[in-house]
């Protein structure tokens, strides 16, 4: 009975860890096709959103989240939600909105406020390349913080950048550069249009920093 009860112990130790080696293996196997990611699900947010502070002037009040869900160890797709407070046009060169010339100021400021689409494409390791889509509705408001309209614009980023991880993947830093363009803008005051047409419907290379956690 005794040597029974081994040879039945010896076989089912034989035979569960046969099953962990397979489900193992399996694991290995599926990851390395690219089918199950550590974590699905994350949150982050860009730099910007712990920046609200300062001469009211020239705070923009910048909120932005990305909400994201992993398809793959490769591929992330997600929703962002952001909402900004312009006292000056996107479309000027760096070079100029880092002089702060009220000369290039709206006579008022304009809330942007959106909800939309990203995806996120792992290149090799690290790199990243991403696409964000944000339609958003404008609403502008003289010096005197009165309402004079409401408009639409649909803004699009263009990002290229190098994720790492912390904490065992479950914290994320993103820093990046992004390209940004509006095709469509519509129902702008006259005071605020004639300062967007002295500039671009676009900005290049703007550095950014995304912070987030996995789970």
């Amino acid at each position: 009975m005794k040597t029974q009860r081994i040879t039945a112990v010896l076989a089912c130790a034989f035979l569960l860890t046969q099953a962990y080696s397979q489900n193992s293996r399996l694991t290995l196997e599926t990851s390395a096709l690219g089918s199950v990611p550590q974590h699905k699900f994350s949150v982050s947010t860009a730099y910007h959103t712990f920046l609200n502070f300062g001469e009211e002037k020239t705070n923009t009040h910048h909120y932005e989240f990305h909400f994201g869900y992993m398809l793959t160890p490769k591929d992330k797709i997600g929703i962002k939600v952001a909402t900004w407070k312009l006292f000056a046009t996107m479309g000027m060169p760096m070079k100029e909105q880092l002089k702060f010339s009220e000369s290039n100021f709206y006579p008022g400021r304009l809330r942007e406020s959106g909800i939309g689409v990203a995806y996120q494409r792992m290149i090799w390791k690290g790199l990243f390349a991403s696409v964000e889509i944000l339609p958003q509705l404008k609403i502008y408001s003289d010096e005197n913080d009165k309402n004079i309209g409401k408009g639409f614009k649909l803004y699009t980023s263009y990002h290229l950048g190098y994720h790492i991880s912390l904490f065992n993947n479950r914290m994320f830093i993103e820093p990046q550069i992004h390209c940004n363009y509006w095709p469509i803008d519509t129902n702008t005051p006259q005071g605020f249009k004639e300062i967007d047409e002295v500039w671009n419907n676009y900005f290049l290379f703007e550095p950014n920093l995304h912070i987030g956690i996995n789970f």
